[in-house]
């Protein structure tokens, strides 16, 4: 299966790695390369972290980071994904961007600002 997770920050990541580290191609998609370079990095010393305590092996850190591809390019990093990841943060450029065939789409339901009206269910009153 081929997953896409959109947006390299902390959660984005950590959700790159564990997909990753169980066998499944990752594309791992950002606005920004310098953002995706962290992203990898952090991605790399966690694995790090897991070799030196002996859960994992040299072997498998470098085949999981071989799984996981960055893109800037939210098109081409969904291209092929069967299930889209959605950790970023919004922006308006992506909204309505799917990919070209049929697959599932998670995301992250994102905290709301002070500012923004409370969530009612129900009629008001």
């Amino acid at each position: 299966m081929n997953v896409a997770v959109i947006g390299s920050g902390t959660m984005g990541n950590g959700i790159a790695h564990v997909f990753a580290q169980h066998g499944f191609a990752v594309a791992l998609i950002d606005v920004q390369q310098p953002a995706l370079d962290r992203a990898l990095g952090t991605v790399a010393k966690n694995l790090d972290r897991q070799v030196a305590k002996g859960t994992l092996a040299e072997a498998d850190k470098a085949a999981t980071l071989g799984r996981i591809r960055p893109f800037t390019s939210l098109a081409e990093g969904v291209a092929d994904a069967e299930l889209v990841v959605e950790a970023a943060t919004e922006n308006a450029s992506w909204t309505g961007t799917r990919p070209p065939g049929p697959c599932w789409r998670r995301t992250r339901r994102p905290s709301p600002s002070p500012k923004s009206p409370p969530l009612r269910s129900g009629p008001r009153r």
